[in-house]
């Protein structure tokens, strides 16, 4: 964690707040008395509920390393079995057949995504932005911009000003998981959860302008990243209600759509559903953070190895399965059930490559729309005509298709069958290639990282070195050409060299030598050896990133 030197301005705190982030007005603006009054009031009151879930995440995964099986909790079924509903999805939201994701920030990158034709964006504060100081302030200056229609952007190079269009997506936003905390802003003398920084701050600058455009019960939207279990998506209800209280607005203003990117979430819909009912706006399947979940959660389990991740798609039965059990639980209860991300970017210097690539994410597309779901997610703005005429197709004219009922019957085991494929040492060779240039991208301030023509965020490089930690930790044994030879640190130290100067050849010496490549091969190699799996690369990287400004806040009122 760096310290810089003293500034003279400082930001206007409310009592036991303390802003450490560099002081900039821009920011102050963002940064008032009463936005981090608000904040301090969320997190107050639910750090301890916060805590207790963590601690119980904790728990569970110590039953999980012990041998036990994630499954539907009996003293919940009542709710699964029950015949309830969510609050109906709003009409400016009724129609998500393709919605973009992308960061926070850069400001261009907003107003493109905004401007792409996409039925809704998601601005994104948690795995596709980098979360230094800049990046979460300039974020939240940007999407005040955007709800007011007054975000512009002048491109000097090319002496061109991005404006948006008459007609733009819907804004949802992604704040940051309840595991991460923001070093920037201590509250009573400790770090504020990060979320709540993200949501508190965009939700009291915007909630006004989303009222007077549409109306209660049409927004702030968000999205809702990494949860595990229905607690936790108490907690969520409970903020959007002290929020709401806060405000004056109606409650059931504030909607979310719950990213299912956990294995033990996947136990827990109807749950989470329930727990969310007058907010909820759906579940999404965040396909790539749950392959990542499935390794960390059967850490222990040597049986239940992944094959390479490329072949870990939706045809295996895990992954098949736990579409069609979050498709048929929204539909029963109202809401929206939306697919996973095409990661995939325009090829342009190989037309035949670009159209065989778009003709995977076609194919992709139909079959999430066949499945049942109602919309899905682009990491391009290239990709959304393709996309939209797929699901537009199969709807016919209807916005979605909720009232569709999905007749399939998922058990325990149907969501925890391992999966099949090999294992070999090109899959090894590409996670340390790919989570290198990953996580030194993340170092110097990218969460949105376009490798090997797909664009990445920090769901890649969980998903790469969690699979090499499983595959050290057990011996794996791994195919070379014909050749096995077993996964061991010694073959990951020379995989790693060769792979380190396979990135400088590629990327060149210069920008390989001034970027942070050598300090992130040596963070991920350390997640890849570790004894014990760290829950998240991100949070052990994160003191990496904070930079304190000692000058930039009042001192702290304790």
């Amino acid at each position: 964690m760096a310290t810089t030197t003293t500034t003279a301005a400082a930001y206007d705190t409310p009592e036991g707040v303390d802003v450490r982030g560099r002081y900039d007005p821009e920011f102050a603006a963002i940064l008032t008395r009463d936005a981090l009054a608000f904040v301090a009031a969320l997190h107050r009151e639910f750090r301890g509920a916060v805590r207790h879930a963590m601690e119980r995440r904790r728990d569970a995964q110590r039953r999980y390393d012990a041998g036990e099986l994630p499954q539907f909790d009996p003293a919940t079924r009542f709710v699964r079995e029950g015949e309830w509903t969510c609050a109906p999805p709003p009409p400016a939201v009724a129609d998500r057949t393709v919605e973009i994701t992308g960061p926070a920030e850069p400001r261009k990158m907003v107003i493109n995504a905004l401007n792409s034709g996409a039925k809704v964006f998601m601005a994104d504060f948690e795995d596709a932005l980098s979360p230094t100081w800049e990046n979460l302030m300039q974020g939240q200056v940007n999407l005040r911009d955007a709800v007011a229609g007054t975000i512009t952007y002048h491109d000097a190079t090319r002496g061109r000003t991005y404006r948006l269009n008459d007609q733009t997506a819907k804004l949802f936003v992604r704040p940051r998981g309840w595991h991460l905390p923001e070093a920037h802003v201590l509250i009573d003398g400790e770090p504020a959860l990060g979320c709540l920084v993200d949501f508190g701050l965009y939700f009291f600058h915007n909630h006004a302008a989303f009222r007077a455009g549409q109306g209660d019960g049409f927004g702030p939207f968000f999205y809702l990243p990494k949860m595990e279990h229905s607690r936790e998506a108490r907690i969520w209800n409970g903020v959007f209600e002290r929020a709401e209280a806060a405000a004056g607005i109606a409650r059931g203003s504030v909607r979310a759509t719950v990213l299912v990117e956990t294995l033990p979430a996947a136990f827990q819909m109807d749950e989470i559903l329930h727990e969310l009912r007058d907010h909820s706006a759906g579940l999404n399947c965040g396909r790539w953070d749950y392959i990542f979940s499935y390794v960390k959660t059967f850490r222990a389990h040597p049986d239940r190895l992944l094959p390479d991740r490329a072949l870990v798609g939706m045809t295996q039965h895990f992954m098949r399965s736990y579409s069609h059990l979050l498709i048929r639980t929204c539909h029963r209860r109202g809401v929206h059930a939306m697919g996973g991300m095409a990661a995939q970017i325009p090829i342009k210097d190989d037309a035949a490559a670009n159209e065989a690539a778009l003709e995977l994410v076609r194919k992709d597309k139909l079959r999430e729309a066949r499945a049942g779901h109602d919309g899905t997610w682009a990491a391009h703005p290239g990709l959304i005509p393709a996309i939209r005429e797929v699901f537009e197709a199969h709807l016919g004219g209807r916005p979605n298709q909720i009232d569709t009922s999905v007749d399939v019957t998922i058990t325990e085991e149907d969501l925890v069958q391992p999966p099949s494929g090999a294992r070999t040492v090109d899959g090894l060779r590409l996670n340390v290639r790919v989570g290198v240039q990953y996580l030194a991208a993340w170092l110097a301030g990218s969460g949105s990282v376009p490798l090997y023509s797909l664009m990445e965020d920090a769901a890649t490089a969980e998903i790469s070195r969690v699979q090499n930690w499983q595959w050290l930790r057990h011996a794996a044994d791994l195919d070379a050409g014909g050749v096995r030879v077993r996964a061991t640190p010694d073959l990951l130290v020379r995989v790693l060299q060769e792979e380190m100067a396979r990135v400088e050849e590629e990327v060149g010496a210069e920008r390989f030598r001034n970027g942070r490549y050598a300090e992130a091969g040596k963070v991920f190699a350390k997640q890849c050896v570790a004894p014990e799996l760290d829950d998240f690369l991100t949070l052990d990287a994160y003191n990496l990133i904070v930079e304190h400004h000692p000058g930039a806040a009042s001192p702290c009122k304790l």
